[in-house]
């Protein structure tokens, strides 16, 4: 179905179609070029991290960061249960066992529950900023350090959050605060890692490039097109960021006096403008009617068929899963698409 109000659409008015048109005229079109090296510059210097190592895909990132940081079979990795899947699936593409922590009341991983599930096998934790709120870094370096353990930030949806952990990982997705259509990131300080990051990625040759490869690596390098795409994005993340409050502002005054629909705390950065709704699937039934898109919540990773926990737990995951949903969330919007959306979400609501 196609809405007039989608929850995401790509904004591309920068200098995207520049890059891209120089990229192909220069026939630099692969994962080789000067575009990957710029886009690798240009957002690990925003981000004021040393080395940034493009790749294919927020999920190749996650995975690239966890091998880099020699996890692998026999091995525990502290996720959220509350999560997309993709972070949990990075851990067992490695051959490791994700040990799933319930969300606190902003939907990150609780802090206070991450020490009870770690054991000898543990080897790292890996927070979700979930719709853009940042975790509870400092508790969770602390318990890193305690504990002996490498943190793999999941920022995918977090773009314009500082990184602090060992390895940053960031999706480039269509739906996200910034885009290469597909593609992904990892962010560190430590040049040895940044080094192995670039080594995996790109099928782990050897040297001499003989057709040698003495380790199993991937494919996951990002084509200078993407490259170009993320480029003109990282040049206006600080726009793109400045509309996004005022999105977010937008909502939290139009929807604060809203029975039946509970507002979620704020964020660092609006990926997803998410809610609690009562009447959830009514309500969308309403808003599909007037051509306006929501989504769900993420499901919990207990509720995963390859992750699935037959005594299903009681989990704050579990509620927020059951009546969680999120509006139209793009820079795109503007105040009047807002208004009409805000506007049918209080009539449904009597409001």
């Amino acid at each position: 179905m196609s809405f007039k109000y989608p929850v995401s659409r790509p904004a591309l008015d920068g200098r995207e179609l520049e890059y891209v048109t120089a990229t192909v005229s220069d026939g630099w079109i692969s994962s080789q070029g000067p575009m990957i090296q710029r886009f690798e510059r240009a957002f690990a210097d925003y981000n004021a991290i040393a080395h940034g190592v493009a790749c294919s895909s927020g999920t190749a990132a996650l995975t690239l960061a966890l091998r880099a940081l020699g996890v692998g079979p026999g091995d525990e990795v502290i996720v959220p249960e509350f999560t997309m899947v993709a972070s949990a699936w990075a851990v067992t593409y490695t051959g490791a066992t994700p040990v799933f922590v319930d969300c606190a009341d902003d939907l990150n991983i609780d802090v206070t529950r991450i020490e009870e599930k770690i054991t000898p096998r543990t080897r790292a934790i890996m927070p979700v900023h979930v719709y853009g709120r940042r975790c509870d870094m400092d508790t969770i370096m602390d318990i890193a350090f305690q504990h002996n353990l490498r943190v793999v930030e999941d920022s995918a949806e977090a773009h314009g959050i500082r990184p602090v952990g060992d390895i940053a990982c960031y999706s480039l997705f269509a739906n996200k605060i910034i885009t290469s259509g597909e593609g992904g990131i990892c962010l560190t300080d430590d040049p040895r890692l940044a080094g192995q990051l670039e080594h995996l990625r790109a099928m782990a040759f050897t040297k001499d490039h003989s057709f040698l490869h003495k380790k199993v690596a991937y494919n996951f390098r990002m084509t200078a097109m993407q490259a170009a795409v993320a480029l003109g994005q990282v040049e206006r993340l600080d726009e793109i960021l400045q509309t996004r409050r005022a999105i977010e502002k937008r909502y939290d005054e139009g929807l604060a006096d809203v029975p039946g629909l509970t507002l979620m705390p704020p964020r660092d950065v609006l990926w997803m403008y998410d809610v609690r709704a009562e009447r959830r699937e009514e309500l969308r039934a309403f808003l599909a009617d007037q051509s306006i898109e929501t989504r769900l919540f993420f499901k919990p990773m207990s509720r995963q068929p390859m992750y699935f926990r037959p005594d299903w737990p009681s989990l704050k995951a579990n509620a927020f899963a059951e009546d969680g949903l999120y509006l139209p969330t793009h820079t795109g919007l503007t105040a009047a698409d807002q208004d009409f959306v805000i506007s049918k979400v209080r009539a449904f609501y009597g409001a």
